[in-house]
């Protein structure tokens, strides 16, 4: 199995920004084209007051600041140009994380996906949609909020496809600013099913694929919860992505890129259980040869290598 999906990740709060301009991300968009990639996915498409296009909702009502560049723009064009599908990714007002209350993404994302669609849908690499709130377990109003969020979004572009991105509440779940790398607390196998079904079944009307984040369980373990996320996805009709991510959590520097093996390990995983789909988390930071890390220049030499061995 390869990787045939990004996020690509300019709105964040725990990874170093690289300061790319234009020149710099189409030639991303080339070293993702050639490692098979065809689809990229704005994570978010703001977080708190920082924003990657000038939305004058966002900026009226959250005191956004005005971006210097419109990056929502800059990826659809480029996404065109360099035939990707393109899933645009919600806005985070960071009232979820402070207060566990999801209503206030419901209202916010309301006007974003309708100012988004008016000015960006005439692209045609605008695919679908992202919804950027994550969770790991049956969180207060999740259902309620995923399945508004999902049913904006097709109500807004004609039926265009949403999906989720979950963690699973591994030993490696643990706070990006904390030293450890595990915790002695984690969800057991029939505890995650059993409320990841429940999520499934209210989910499932506005809401296309799930990919799981895959870094959050041991490596011994990881068939399993892969196995089971498959198995519920199938049962309620969703597509099974995996999200491979390409940056490591055995280590406490947060984050570097991931060692090849493992990324390696992790996709046979998910092709042993038959997903449909690979994205990860994220190319530009953990796999470029322009990365602000050396050692994602060699992970992308060591892919590029073992994507080859497959096409013989």
């Amino acid at each position: 199995m390869l990787i045939t999906g990004t996020f690509l990740d300019e709105i964040s709060h725990d990874i170093p920004h690289q300061n790319w301009g234009a020149s710099e991300w189409e030639q991303d968009f080339i070293h993702m084209k050639a490692a098979g990639i065809n689809t990229v996915i704005l994570i978010r498409s703001g977080y708190r007051r920082f924003i990657t296009y000038p939305s004058d909702y966002l900026m009226k009502q959250f005191n956004c600041h005005r971006p210097p560049i419109d990056l929502l723009s800059l990826f659809l064009t480029l996404a065109d140009k360099y035939e990707m599908d393109f899933y645009f990714g919600l806005y985070d007002s960071g009232i979820y994380w402070d207060t566990g209350d999801m209503s206030h993404e419901i209202i916010s994302n309301q006007f974003v996906t309708e100012e988004v669609w008016k000015k960006y849908g005439h692209h045609r690499s605008f695919k679908g949609w992202y919804l950027s709130m994550e969770i790991s377990r049956k969180t207060k109003g999740a259902i309620e909020a995923f399945s508004a969020l999902g049913k904006q979004c097709k109500d807004v572009s004609n039926g265009l496809a949403t999906f989720i991105s979950p963690w699973i509440d591994g030993k490696k779940a643990v706070m990006a600013s904390s030293g450890i790398i595990t915790k002695k607390q984690s969800v057991s196998l029939s505890e995650h099913e059993t409320e990841w079904n429940e999520i499934f079944d209210g989910i499932k009307n506005n809401i296309d694929a799930v990919a799981f984040q895959d870094g959050h369980v041991d490596f011994h373990d990881l068939d399993q919860y892969l196995a089971i996320n498959k198995q519920l996805a199938d049962k309620h009709g969703l597509q099974a992505w995996t999200n491979c991510e390409s940056f490591d959590r055995d280590m406490p520097i947060k984050f570097l890129p991931i060692k090849f093996e493992k990324l390696k390990l992790k996709l046979e995983a998910a092709k042993r259980i038959g997903y449909d789909k690979a994205i990860t988390f994220e190319f530009s930071h953990f796999m470029s040869p322009q990365s602000m890390y050396p050692s994602a220049h060699n992970l992308y030499n060591r892919y590029l290598e073992f994507k080859q061995t497959l096409s013989w």
